[in-house]
């Protein structure tokens, strides 16, 4: 795979190539993440936001502050539907159980990225999980990252040991009858159809009640190596690609972050680009709302060309 050529994605108007680059405009904030911090209890080889146990660039968001939130998205009526979380992991934020119930008791649809291992299974963790679950289970999916069906490729992305505890967390899940989803990763230089054949594989091994082939049940994200070179989103393509611009995720949704030393989080144009300033758009969600240039390597490779959405 050939580096990214230096002169891309550099100019918000237009290309390298001198043409006019794409813009998205919103038209509905139907999803709004809330990234809980960029710590993990994991290093993975390829995570996009380079959370690892030590980076605390984007610090945990308060229960407080996600409510801020909530509250303008609700007296705006912004057409919320959804709240998701990610992070790091969000579940090792102190906040996390509080604002997980703030948003499903608000009546939205809710959708937690965990690895589902020892911070979402400590003790008092699990059995507040639980409980949301019994008053909000219709309401609330957990979508569970098994980077591979086996053991071995999963564990060079995400580190030795990590596959037993996700399988635990996993299984724990399904047997108390969490809406669940997995995300895999296109790790392996396999087909996306032999993907979801080995997964399917696995879920039944595991007894769940998934289908691979439902890409509501299972999601196979593409690599998101923003170094690689990737071709540029004109506003020609749109037609070229018979693509649209409401079907990009910054046309419905925008992520809430927390700078390291911030006094208030930003909005931020999606999940994927949490560090480059060009895509902060705002303190509060009605100022978030306002056009954004595709000018970044993961606009293209993982939304415009990999037809890929964070959402549920």
């Amino acid at each position: 795979m050939s580096p990214l050529k230096p002169a891309k994605f550099t100019d918000p108007y237009i290309t390298a190539g001198g043409e006019k680059r794409a813009w998205v405009k919103p038209h509905t904030l139907e999803t709004l993440w809330i990234n809980t911090g960029s710590l993990c209890n994991l290093a993975c080889v390829n995570c996009y936001i380079e959370s690892t146990p030590t980076n605390d660039a984007l610090s945990y968001i308060s229960a407080a502050e996600v409510a801020t939130l909530l509250d303008e998205a609700q007296q705006e009526d912004m057409g919320l539907r959804e709240v998701g979380f990610t992070g790091g992991e969000p579940f090792m934020n102190p906040d996390f159980i509080a604002m997980l119930g703030d948003a499903l008791s608000r009546g939205f649809e809710v959708l937690v990225l965990t690895n589902a291992m020892r911070p979402m299974q400590r003790p008092g963790q699990a059995e507040a999980l639980l409980a949301l679950h019994a008053l909000y289970g219709h309401r609330l999916t957990l979508r569970v990252s098994v980077d591979h069906y086996t053991q071995e490729v999963h564990e060079t992305e995400r580190g030795p040991h990590s596959w037993t505890p996700m399988i635990q967390g996993l299984t724990w899940l399904a047997r108390n009858g969490f809406n669940l989803s997995i995300a895999g990763r296109m790790l392996s230089g396999e087909t996306e159809a032999d993907e979801r054949a080995g997964y399917m594989r696995l879920f039944d091994e595991l007894g769940l009640e998934l289908d691979a082939a439902n890409p509501a049940d299972l999601v196979i994200f593409p690599e998101m190596d923003e170094t690689a070179d990737v071709p540029e989103i004109t506003t020609a393509c749109w037609k070229t690609l018979n693509k649209a611009p409401r079907e990009v995720m910054c046309s419905n949704a925008r992520m809430a972050v927390k700078r390291k030393g911030a006094t208030a989080p930003t909005i931020v144009a999606c999940t994927l680009i949490a560090y480059d300033e060009r895509f902060e758009l705002g303190e509060t969600l009605t100022q978030a709302m306002q056009p954004v240039s595709l000018n970044h390597a993961h606009c293209a490779r993982f939304c415009v060309l990999g037809g890929a959405s964070c959402s549920g």
